[in-house]
């Protein structure tokens, strides 16, 4: 069931004809959050989920970065070609933010080999959400997504070969996928897979892939409502949520629930069977959690609203005959999801029933959309 990867698969990713051009260069990106309707919890070094995921490419909630390249002069590059020193700054929203660059230096370290000019070039990053930092939206995904299109840019202007559209979009999600692992599902969309299943082709633990197969209207322009029940930062990380995933005793029968119902996914998209749908996506959510519940040490993310607005979901569901369901990612905020035939009903109870859950009853309108986009 898992496909473990070989030396050559990554070869495809290596440059073969660049060439260092002087000068500045600067390319701005918009890329998307997304959120996972079948989750991943678990990978092994480097990136590589323990199964396959799939998720909806949202539109509204996403990060813009701009990325200032300058190549350094021929005297640095001569004293730094034996220790490849990566030199960035970043820019959050206009402040120097220390505390992210350790990531993003890691991130640049694992992908040397795979961009070898980030080397030649000095960075300056701009980087800015359209929704509050840790508001429960995946600002990792939209933010490593957005700088590995900077960076495809980048390739594109120094390589003497011709790269396609597809190539940029396979390498950049290649790329994404060694900073943060779900940020390889926003590079495209609306629908992305992540891991290799036997049976979706083309799929890949390498980087995430547009759904194959036809989709069902009703899950079209699908409505994702995010109530921000909790904006502050978790009190345990979702790297360190991984890393529990070793040794959890419950660990392989999830990752084969999780593939299970991914290949249940693919019926679901292609019919139209959306009770289905609503019976696995709230499953997935709630496996999620009871993977923290059940970690050593154990955790929980969830807080007394996050329940609230589970129940209230459920009795609304009951009451009226909506096809309103709920996910989670790894924390205490919850996305509303449903058709967009219904946006107009769901949104008076969410205002109504659902908003007094939210801090200052604040929550984010968006829906699925088709991934990264040059600015």
């Amino acid at each position: 069931m898992y496909k473990f990867l070989n030396v050559l698969d990554t070869q495809y990713f290596i440059p073969k004809s660049l060439e260092n051009k002087p000068g500045n260069f600067s390319y701005t990106w918009k890329a998307p959050s997304n959120i996972a309707l079948v989750k991943y919890w678990g990978k092994i070094t480097p990136q590589i989920p323990k199964n396959t995921s799939i998720s909806f490419t949202l539109k509204h909630s996403h990060t813009i970065t701009t990325i200032d390249f300058s190549l350094k002069d021929p005297n640095e590059l001569v004293m730094e070609s034996e220790n490849n020193h990566i030199e960035f700054e970043l820019l959050f929203e206009g402040k120097k933010k220390d505390a992210f660059k350790p990531k993003i230096a890691i991130f640049f370290d694992r992908i040397k080999e795979y961009c070898p000019y980030i080397v030649d070039y000095k960075m300056l990053i701009h980087s800015k959400n359209s929704f509050p930092h840790s508001s429960g939206i995946a600002s990792s995904a939209s933010g490593m997504s957005a700088i590995a299109m900077c960076l495809m840019s980048l390739e594109k202007t120094l390589s003497k070969e011709e790269l396609s559209d597809a190539f940029i979009n396979k390498k950049a999600s290649f790329l994404a996928r060694l900073g943060s692992g779900s940020a390889c599902r926003s590079i495209e969309g609306p629908i992305v897979v992540w891991g290799y299943h036997k049976e979706i082709e083309g799929s890949s633990d390498l980087y995430g892939t547009l759904f194959p197969y036809k989709v069902h209207k009703v899950f079209q322009n699908y409505q994702d409502t995010i109530l921000l029940v909790d904006k502050g930062e978790k009190q345990v990380s979702s790297s360190v949520g991984h890393d529990l995933m070793h040794h959890h005793p419950f660990a392989e029968q999830r990752f084969i629930q999780a593939n299970q119902n991914v290949k249940k996914m693919t019926s679901i998209f292609k019919n139209g069977e959306i009770d289905q749908f609503i019976n696995v996506v709230e499953s997935e959510a709630l496996s999620l959690h009871a993977m923290m519940l059940t970690s050593n040490p154990y955790f929980i993310l969830m807080k007394p609203n996050t329940l609230e607005i589970i129940n209230a979901i459920w009795a609304y569901r009951k009451e009226t005959g909506s096809k309103i369901c709920f996910t989670l990612d790894a924390g205490a905020n919850v996305h509303v999801l449903y058709p967009e035939i219904e946006s107009k009903k769901v949104l008076q109870f969410i205002d109504h029933e659902l908003s007094k859950f939210c801090q200052k009853k604040q929550y984010i309108c968006d829906t699925i959309s088709y991934g990264t986009q040059k600015l």
